[in-house]
C-alpha cells in the first residue's frame, strides 16, 4: 500500500490506509514525494512535543517542505520555532483562553442563530454551504474586526488556498492568486486600523510591542500582523466547518449517538471531543527533522520532511479501545485532534466552544433529520478533511 496525501483515496477514506501503517510501516517513507511518516499514537505525541527535532520552521505542506529555498521560515506563527515561536504567541494566547472564550458565548450563539433562523422553515437545506460554512468565519472576523462585508470573501480565498488537485502537490495558480489577495486585503486593513482603531485584534495588534532576544522591545509589522490575521482567519473558519460537517454526518450514521445528545445536552462537548477524534478536520502536520530519530519500525533520518498523522493517531487501538465505534461517551484523555505540543491550535478552545453551540442549536431545532449520501462532497485540500456538502432532511 502506499500513503498519498494527494490521491482521491486519501481525501475520501484514508482510514485502511492509516491502519496499514500503524501495523506494517509505523515509520513510513514515501519515495515518490520525498517525505516520511508517523502515524501511531504514542509516535505522534511525542514527535508534537519535540520541537527540537521536528521542525515547523521549514513549512507545513508537501511542496513546502520539499522546496529548500520555500523562504517561508518566519513567515507566520506555525512556521517558526521557538523562541521566536514563543514570543508571538503570547501576543495573542490570552485572547483565546477558555475563560475568554466563556465571553464571547452569546456572540457566538446569536451568529450561529442568523444563519439557522432563515433555515428552520426549510425542509431540505445544505448544513455546510447553508451554515457550517459561511458562520465560523463571520465569528472569527468580528474578533479580528473585518468589515462584515468583505467577510464571507475571506472564507473563499481560503478554500481556494489550500485546494490541492490530485497528485500534485503545488498549489495551482488560482490558490496563489487567493493568497495573494488575502494577505493583500489585510494589509489595506491594517493601514486602515492604524488610522482609526477599533476594538478588534487586528487594532491589538497595531498597538503591541515584541520583546527581542536582546531585551529590546520593537512593534509588529504589516506584514507580520497580515500573517498573523491570515491565519488567525483561515484556520477559524475551516476547523469548525469541516468538524460540524463531519459531525451531522456521524450522528446521522450513528442515531444512537444522536439520541444521547438530544436527551442529554450535557454531552454536547464530550460529542465534539469525539468528532475530533474520529474524522479529524486537520489529518497531518507537517515537520522537518534537525536530527535523526528512532522509533519501533525504523529511523527518521536528519534533513527529511515528515508528516505527524492526527487522523491516524486518532484511530490507534494501541490508544484507544474500539477505535473505529464512534461513541460520545468515550473517554478521550489526551486529545491531539486540533494538534499538540508548542503549535497546539490557538483558537482550540474556540473551534469548541463554536462546535458546541451549533450542536446544541442544530439537536433543538432539527431533532430528526437525515443526510442524502448521494449529494455529499469532500473537499481535496492539502492538509483539511472534510465536507464541502452535506444536503439534509428534516424528519417529522
Amino acid at each position: 500500500m502506499e500513503f498519498d496525501p494527494l490521491s482521491s483515496d486519501f481525501f475520501d477514506d484514508p482510514y485502511d490506509t492509516y491502519r496499514w501503517l500503524r501495523d506494517d510501516a509505523p515509520v513510513y517513507h514515501n519515495e515518490r514525494y520525498g517525505f516520511w511518516a508517523l502515524s501511531r499514537f504514542a509516535d505522534v505525541v511525542s514527535a508534537h512535543r519535540d520541537w527540537k527535532t521536528f521542525s515547523s520552521e521549514h513549512g507545513l505542506t508537501i511542496d513546502q517542505l520539499t522546496d529548500p529555498n520555500s523562504g517561508v521560515k518566519g513567515t507566520s506563527i506555525i512556521m517558526m520555532d521557538p523562541p521566536e515561536h514563543d514570543r508571538m504567541r503570547k501576543l495573542v494566547s490570552r485572547v483565546f483562553t477558555p475563560r475568554a472564550m466563556a465571553a464571547l458565548e452569546p456572540m457566538v450563539r446569536g451568529v450561529i442563530s442568523s444563519y439557522l433562523d432563515p433555515l428552520d422553515a426549510s425542509e431540505s437545506f445544505d448544513a455546510v454551504a447553508d451554515f457550517a460554512a459561511p458562520f465560523p468565519v463571520e465569528v472569527i472576523s468580528v474578533m479580528l474586526g473585518v468589515p462584515k462585508a468583505d467577510r464571507q470573501q475571506i472564507r473563499h480565498w481560503t478554500d481556494m488556498m489550500l485546494r490541492r488537485e490530485e497528485g500534485d502537490p503545488k498549489p495551482s495558480h488560482a490558490s496563489i492568486e487567493a493568497s495573494l489577495l488575502q494577505i493583500g486585503y489585510f494589509l489595506e486593513l491594517i493601514a486602515e486600523k492604524r488610522q482609526h482603531a477599533g476594538d478588534d485584534m487586528v487594532t491589538r495588534l497595531t498597538e503591541v510591542e515584541v520583546e527581542g532576544e536582546d531585551g529590546s522591545t520593537h512593534r509588529l509589522t504589516d506584514a507580520e500582523i497580515a500573517g498573523f490575521s491570515a491565519l488567525l482567519a483561515a484556520a477559524g473558519s475551516e476547523t469548525v466547518t469541516k468538524l460540524v460537517g463531519s459531525g451531522l454526518v456521524l450522528f446521522a450514521r450513528n442515531p444512537d449517538e444522536w439520541r444521547k445528545l438530544l436527551d442529554d445536552p450535557e454531552k454536547a462537548p464530550a460529542a465534539v471531543e469525539e468528532v475530533l477524534r474520529y474524522w479529524a478536520p486537520s489529518q497531518y502536520q507537517g515537520r522537518f527533522t534537525h536530527r535523526s530519530a528512532e522509533y519501533e519500525g525504523g529511523t527518521i533520518p536528519e534533513g527529511v520532511p515528515v508528516f505527524l498523522i492526527t487522523g491516524a493517531a486518532n484511530r490507534d487501538e494501541r490508544e484507544y479501545e474500539d477505535p473505529d465505534r464512534f461513541d460520545i461517551d468515550r473517554e478521550v484523555g489526551l486529545s491531539v485532534g486540533l494538534g499538540h505540543g508548542i503549535h497546539a491550535c490557538l483558537g482550540a478552545a474556540l473551534a469548541r466552544l463554536e462546535s458546541r453551540v451549533a450542536f446544541d442549536e442544530l439537536r433543538t431545532r432539527m431533532p430528526a433529520y437525515a443526510i442524502d449520501d448521494a449529494g455529499l462532497r469532500r473537499v481535496q485540500m492539502s492538509n483539511v478533511a472534510g465536507f464541502s456538502n452535506v444536503p439534509v432532511t428534516r424528519v417529522t
